[in-house]
C-alpha cells in the first residue's frame, strides 16, 4: 500500500526548476528527469522504511542517472517530500526544512 505524498513548497519549486533546466540541455530530458524523480517518490511512498535515515527522521532516495536525491519524512498517514536536491548543493538548505 502506498502512502499519499505531499511536497514541501520549496521541494516542488526545486523539482520544477530542475526539470526546466534539463529541458534547456536537450529536448525531452526533462521528461526523463521527471520520470526518475517520480520513481524515487513512488519508492518512498511504497517502502519508506527501506531508505536510511540521513538526519533525525529524514530519509533519502538517490536518483539514478541524475545527481539528485529526494529527501522525505514519513508521517503517520503520508510522505512529505522536503527536497528534490542536487548533490553539490549545501545540505543546510534542505536541513532547515526538517
Amino acid at each position: 500500500m502506498s502512502l499519499p505524498v505531499t511536497f514541501h513548497r520549496a521541494a516542488s519549486t526545486e523539482f520544477i526548476e530542475a526539470s526546466a533546466w534539463y529541458e534547456t540541455k536537450r529536448v525531452g530530458l526533462a521528461l526523463e528527469f521527471i520520470a526518475e524523480i517520480d520513481r524515487c517518490v513512488s519508492l518512498a511512498s511504497k517502502h519508506p522504511l527501506q531508505f536510511a535515515i540521513v538526519r533525525e527522521d529524514v530519509r533519502r532516495v538517490v536518483a539514478n542517472r541524475f545527481p539528485y536525491s529526494v529527501y522525505f519524512r514519513e508521517e503517520k498517514h503520508r510522505i512529505v517530500v522536503l527536497a528534490v536536491f542536487h548533490g553539490s548543493r549545501d545540505p543546510a538548505i534542505w536541513q532547515a526544512r526538517a
